[in-house]
């Protein structure tokens, strides 16, 4: 990771387009290892946690977004035409300019490419349980795209493989992970950090993974409705 770039990214994410506060800072590591699981609200997500998460993260990233042959095409499909609502053909020429720059930033700040196939889902979690044994800290958006979102949280299920870094850490270096969720509220511009759930040794691998992800949504979505309540109410100002 380019340290330097990091912060710098940060500050452009903070100061120019995020510019929420961060509530629950005390449940907050000093350091890694840890993994934080946030919800997604399309590219808002990332952009929140990046701007208010004061540790340097390694976000799992979708790995055609880091394929400079493939990204521009994603972005397309993913972002340009539906978020930024740009028709074709211009489409494609936004995406193309866009992944000319994010490609290259997004492998300079770490990211892990996360590929959908067994061998890919694999090499994931390798790089990411190498990183956590340095002491780094793992950003992870588990949504799963293929379900329907629920409203009431603007969230679709989350997918429990990323529980897997649990039982993977423990096997390496014998101690116990810890993983951290994040729930990132748009109205509010507050992105909120809830207590730890830490992986358990002592209980079947497949029960701890679905226990871990079911405690992290759980979570997610009570920070988000607390969010929801407490949001800023924009009052007009008088001409």
């Amino acid at each position: 990771m380019n340290d330097r770039l990091y912060r710098f990214v940060r500050w452009c994410f903070q100061e120019l387009i995020w510019g929420g506060d961060l509530l629950g800072a005390d449940y907050l590591p000093e350091r890694g290892p840890a993994v934080f699981v946030s919800n997604h609200l399309g590219a808002l997500g990332p952009i929140a946690v990046g701007a208010a998460i004061p540790l340097p993260l390694h976000a799992w990233i979708q790995a055609d977004m880091l394929d400079p042959l493939l990204a521009a095409d994603y972005l397309r499909r993913d972002f340009v035409e539906p978020q930024l609502r740009v028709p074709p053909p211009f489409s494609c020429f936004v995406a193309d300019a866009i992944s000319k720059i994010h490609v290259p930033l997004l492998r300079a700040v770490g990211g892990i490419p996360v590929c959908h196939t067994p061998e890919g889902s694999l090499e994931t979690l390798r790089l990411s349980v190498d990183l956590l044994a340095e002491g780094n800290v793992i950003l992870i958006f588990p949504e799963d795209p293929a379900l329907p979102m629920d409203p009431r949280y603007r969230m679709t299920p989350f997918q429990k493989g990323f529980a897997r870094l649990g039982e993977l850490y423990f096997e390496r270096v014998g101690k116990s992970l810890s993983f951290y969720p994040l729930a990132v509220h748009a109205e509010s511009f507050t992105v909120r950090v809830g207590g730890p759930v830490r992986y358990n040794p002592f209980v079947k691998p497949a029960v701890e993974r679905a226990r871990i992800k079911n405690l992290l949504e759980q979570a997610i979505h009570e920070m988000y409705l607390q969010a929801s309540r407490h949001k800023i109410v924009q009052i007009p100002l008088p001409n």
